[in-house]
């Protein structure tokens, strides 16, 4: 077969996932081609916290906290679909940590393992910290290539201040509960900033990189030392097969459609499909806008469609990495709530004005409530963020920023943020009940009086308390909802991308739908069928088993042999 060019891997997409694949493969002496649909790379991964899920690592055991993979294993087991194989959960829990110390080694990643708990405390093999792991520094862009830091996916609105400053994660906490001599570490994050004068007269952009932008910041550079080539603006069109085994793509590059061979294997790394309305309305009919997500534009499932019309085999096209989200007009995406939920002086009520759920809950954990079936009049789609002005002078609530008059905030913000002198005042304004949301507020604010919540148990896990008030006691998570004036801001049902896709095994290889082997094809990330199933066990199970399985891919596709 005649083929515009060839290489040995060629790698579909740019997240994490894809660039450890990348390294993986040029590591091992393999020629390499990353090719990226949109202007930008990073994908989804730039725009993430950028932890990983890693159970068993050298990290924790350093900590003092030493894992044991066989617990590992069980947790992960009974959380997770019984679709999915256990020779897939072995080859991540086996594998997830000598992932970590490879990374550590060729991409100089340097992480670190937190005491942040499981999400399912009440799981039998969940810990209550240091299998998340979080890059805890800051990565200086001027040490990557300067085109490919101009042409980075862009940092979440959420997670830097006001979309142009970014925080590290202990920034985050000084910022929000400001202990003493809070203002000498926020000042030095804002002087930084604007004291990067040569930076300031070319774009608002932050060259001081954190939470995914530092892990894609360190993975870009040390993929661009191997001479690695990294395409943008080219969209991968189909798959070359040839008896039953793959053995390229085309690719659409500057105007032209080009065969690219690949003659050790492709890796699709390309994201999910929460951008594609067509596919949201057939498999995601809860929350079927794309807006509701907070992926990146470009996840519109192109490598999955292509990849189905080969036979390929799918498992749990109806799941995803639910989350309340904020909607906020004029945006592309929807902005997660993380840490908003678990505050004191809030609560969250459905459209009959009532409570339903731990509100501290992780955010998956609580997209599923919100999208399990609700009574008539009991909608959770949007539910209200209440709070009072305690919370709204101390905490952000999404985009609304405390320490910035309401006057002040973007005309887009006052759209969906409602103001109230009284309860009754707010209830007119958001359309609830005005009985039945004093009586919750008063509910609610009797079991803050004794320290505990009665309804849901907010507060009562270590995972709750983990984003609470430190402050506040005796339940960090608990504040009554008492001082005027009242706000609400709406939350609706999204996600942070699809999880459901091509089933894989344990090396990351194609299944088709007899069981069989689509030779010389890979799939990673959530292009992929998470080995999780429905369920998010903790913070950064979306990143841990991409990376994981893109290194394992990568392994196979090589034959490398070699320990870690």
């Amino acid at each position: 077969m005649v083929f515009d060019k060839q290489v040995d891997v060629l790698v579909v997409g740019s997240g994490a996932g894809a660039l450890v694949a990348a390294l993986r493969a040029a590591r091992a002496g393999a020629d390499v081609l990353v090719v990226e649909k949109g202007a930008m790379w990073g994908g989804t991964s730039a725009t993430s916290g950028g932890g990983i899920w890693i159970p068993g690592s050298h990290l924790a055991e350093q900590a003092g906290h030493p894992d044991d993979l066989g617990e590992a294993f069980r947790y992960v087991r009974a959380l997770t679909a019984d679709n999915v194989a256990d020779d897939q959960i072995h080859a991540f829990v086996d594998n997830a940590h000598r992932m970590l110390a490879w990374v550590e080694q060729e991409a100089d990643v340097q992480y670190a393992a937190l005491p942040y708990p499981d999400y399912y405390p009440e799981v039998a093999g969940s810990r209550e910290g240091y299998r998340t792991h979080l890059i805890p520094t800051a990565f200086d862009a001027r040490k990557m290539d300067q085109a490919a830091f101009d042409t980075m996916q862009r940092a979440s609105p959420a997670a830097s201040l006001w979309g142009r400053i970014n925080w590290v994660l202990a920034e985050t906490h000084i910022a929000l509960f400001r202990p003493k001599g809070w203002w000498k570490t926020i000042g030095k994050a804002l002087a930084g900033y604007w004291l990067d004068f040569p930076q300031r007269l070319r774009s608002p952009r932050d060259r001081r990189l954190t939470l995914g932008t530092a892990l894609l910041g360190r993975l870009r550079s040390a993929v661009d030392r191997t001479g690695t080539p990294v395409w943008l603006n080219s969209p991968f069109v189909s798959l070359i097969e040839t008896d039953g085994r793959v053995e390229g793509a085309v690719v659409q590059h500057e105007g032209r459609e080009l065969r690219i061979g690949a003659r050790k294997g492709v890796i699709l790394a390309a994201g999910g499909f929460e951008r594609n309305a067509a596919l949201r309305a057939e498999h995601l009919a809860a929350a079927h806008d794309p807006v509701a997500s907070g992926s990146q534009v470009n996840n519109r499932g192109d490598a999955l469609l292509a990849t189905l019309t080969l036979g390929a085999a799918t498992r749990n096209m109806d799941s995803a990495w639910w989350a309340p989200m904020f909607r906020i007009p004029g945006e592309d995406r929807a902005r997660l709530s993380t840490v908003e939920r678990a505050l004191p002086y809030s609560l969250i009520v459905d459209q009959s004005a009532k409570r339903y759920a731990n509100e501290a809950l992780s955010y998956h954990r609580f997209g599923e409530v919100m999208k399990a079936p609700h009574a008539p009049g009991a909608e959770t789609n949007p539910s209200w963020l209440i709070f009072d002005s305690r919370y709204r002078n101390s905490y952000p609530a999404g985009p609304v920023i405390p320490g910035i008059p309401d006057a002040l905030l973007p005309a887009s913000v006052r759209k969906v943020l409602v103001k109230g002198s009284t309860v009754a005042d707010l209830a007119k304004g958001t359309g609830l009940d005005t009985v039945t949301l004093e009586a919750t507020i008063t509910r609610f604010n009797g079991m803050v009086a004794k320290g505990k919540d009665e309804d849901f148990g907010r507060g009562d896990s270590a995972y709750d308390r983990l984003y609470g008030d430190p402050r506040v006691s005796p339940n960090p998570s608990l504040g009554a909802v008492a001082k005027a004036p009242f706000y609400a801001i709406p939350l609706h049902l999204g996600d942070i991308g699809t999880n459901g896709g091509l089933v894989t095994d344990g090396r990351g290889r194609v299944l088709r739908e007899d069981g069989g082997t689509i030779q010389g094809l890979y799939a990673v990330g959530n292009l992929a069928a998470s080995v999780m199933g429905y369920s998010y066990p903790g913070a950064g199970a979306t990143l841990g088993p991409a990376m994981t399985f893109g290194f394992l891919a990568a392994t196979d596709a090589c034959r490398i042999n070699e320990p870690v």
